[in-house]
C-alpha cells in the first residue's frame, strides 16, 4: 500500500471519528460543560422516572391478573360504564367538534360586538371545573334547581327531575362537558380559519364562489385536517374525563350513569379494592391506544401542515 493511499485512510479515519463524535448527545460541549448539562438534565430525568414512568408501569402491574378482568365482566355495572363511555364519547366529542367549528365561523365576523361575546364564551371555560360542575348539577335539580323553578314561574310546568333517571342523567352528563370544553376547542379551530390565507377567498370570489361554495370548496379542505386531530385528541381527553359525570349526575340513580374513569374511582376507593378500580380503567386501552397510535401518525404526516 503507497504513502498517498495510508495518508488518505488516516484522514478519512479521523473524520470518521469526528463524525461519530458528533452524533453524541452532547455535541459541542467540552471539558465541565458535560458536567452542567447532566446537572441541568438530571432533575428533569428523576422527575419523569418517578411521577411518569413508575406510575404507569405500577398501574400496569396492578391490573395484569386476568381475574381481574373476569370479575369485572361478570358485573354488570361494568358493561353499563362501557356502554356509557363510549356514548359520552361518540356524542360529547363529535357534537362538541362540530358545535366548535361553526362557532369559529361565526367569530370570523370583523364587528366590535364578537369581542364581547368572545369574552363571555370563553368564561366556562376559564372557570374552575368544580364550582363549573356543580352549580349545573343545582341547576338541573328537580326540586330545588333553576331550570325547573324557571319553567314552572313563566309556564306553569312541573319540569322532570332531571338526574333521577339514568338518560337524562347520562345526557345532562354530556351536555355539561360539551358546554365546559367546547370554548377551548373553539378558539383552537378559529386560530385555524385566521391561517386560511384570504387571497384563497379572494380568488374564489373571483371566480364567483358564494359564501356557501367557499365554505365546500376552501374552507372545509384546507380545515379538514385540523378537525380530524383535534377529534382524535378530544376523543383521548373525554375516554379519562371524570369531572363531568362526578359532579353533575355523580354516577346515579344507583350506578347508571358511571363511565370507566369514575367505576375505577369507586372500585378503588369506595369499595376499596384499587386493583380492580385500575383494572377497570385500563380496559379503555384497546380504545385508548389505537387513538393514540392514529394521533400520532397523523401529526406526523401532516406536520407543517396544521
Amino acid at each position: 500500500m503507497s504513502t498517498t493511499t495510508q495518508r488518505s485512510l488516516s484522514v478519512g479515519g479521523g473524520f470518521a471519528a469526528t463524525r461519530t463524535t458528533r452524533r453524541g448527545w452532547f455535541v459541542g460541549l467540552h471539558g465541565s460543560e458535560h458536567a452542567w448539562a447532566i446537572a441541568f438534565a438530571l432533575p428533569y430525568t428523576v422527575v419523569f422516572l418517578f411521577f411518569v414512568i413508575y406510575p404507569i408501569c405500577y398501574g400496569l402491574w396492578m391490573g395484569s391478573d386476568p381475574a381481574l378482568y373476569r370479575e369485572l365482566f361478570a358485573d354488570p355495572r361494568y358493561l353499563t360504564a362501557v356502554v356509557n363511555t363510549l356514548l359520552y364519547v361518540g356524542i360529547g366529542v363529535n357534537v362538541k367538534m362540530f358545535l366548535a367549528f361553526m362557532l369559529s365561523g361565526f367569530f370570523m365576523q370583523k364587528r366590535w360586538w364578537t369581542k364581547v361575546v368572545m369574552v363571555l364564551f370563553i368564561l366556562p371555560w376559564a372557570t374552575p371545573a368544580l364550582p363549573a360542575f356543580m352549580s349545573i348539577h343545582w341547576f338541573l335539580n328537580g326540586q330545588w334547581g333553576m331550570l325547573n323553578t324557571a319553567l314552572y314561574e313563566f309556564f306553569g310546568y312541573d319540569g322532570p327531575v332531571y338526574l333521577n333517571e339514568a338518560w337524562t342523567g347520562l345526557f345532562s352528563n354530556i351536555g355539561a362537558y360539551i358546554w365546559k370544553t367546547l370554548p377551548f376547542w373553539t378558539l383552537i379551530l378559529l386560530a385555524g380559519r385566521m391561517a386560511v390565507p384570504q387571497e384563497l377567498y379572494e380568488a374564489a370570489a373571483v371566480d364567483g364562489a358564494t359564501g356557501l361554495r367557499k365554505f365546500i370548496h376552501v374552507t372545509l379542505p384546507l380545515m379538514a385536517n385540523l378537525y380530524f386531530v383535534c377529534t382524535l385528541l378530544d376523543m383521548v381527553f373525554a375516554l379519562g374525563d371524570f369531572n363531568a359525570t362526578f359532579f353533575v349526575s355523580g354516577g346515579g340513580p344507583a350506578m347508571a350513569t358511571e363511565v370507566l374513569a369514575t367505576l375505577g374511582i369507586r372500585y378503588a376507593f369506595t369499595v376499596a379494592v384499587p386493583r380492580l378500580g385500575v383494572a377497570a380503567v385500563m380496559s379503555a386501552l384497546p380504545l385508548l391506544i389505537p387513538l393514540v397510535i392514529l394521533l400520532m401518525r397523523k401529526l406526523r404526516m401532516s406536520e407543517g401542515q396544521l
